[in-house]
């Protein structure tokens, strides 16, 4: 069972998380309430790496065909094998 976290919010802080939460507010709770922003939080962050990768990779997959370079796999790998054994002697 993974223990709970205690945190002290006053003021200004306290007041808006108490017009957030019970009759009044959106959330029933301030458990409630902090666990939806930390979610939130999580997947923003996240949703900010895949856009990062998407953007490390957009330029390859707007690429034309003629700037694509044919290959073969097998040949790499043996080359590779032969570079190894080299520098294995």
């Amino acid at each position: 069972m993974s223990k709970g976290v205690n945190v002290k919010i006053s003021g200004k802080l306290k007041q808006f998380l108490n017009e957030q939460t019970g009759p009044g507010g959106l959330y029933e709770s301030a458990s409630e309430y902090i666990r939806d922003l930390i979610r939130r939080d999580y997947e923003r962050r996240e949703s900010r790496k895949w856009r990062r990768l998407v953007d490390r990779l957009r330029p390859g997959m707007n690429a034309g065909e003629d700037e694509f370079i044919v290959f073969d796999p097998e040949e790499i790998i043996e080359t590779a094998k032969k570079e190894k054994i080299g520098h294995a002697s």
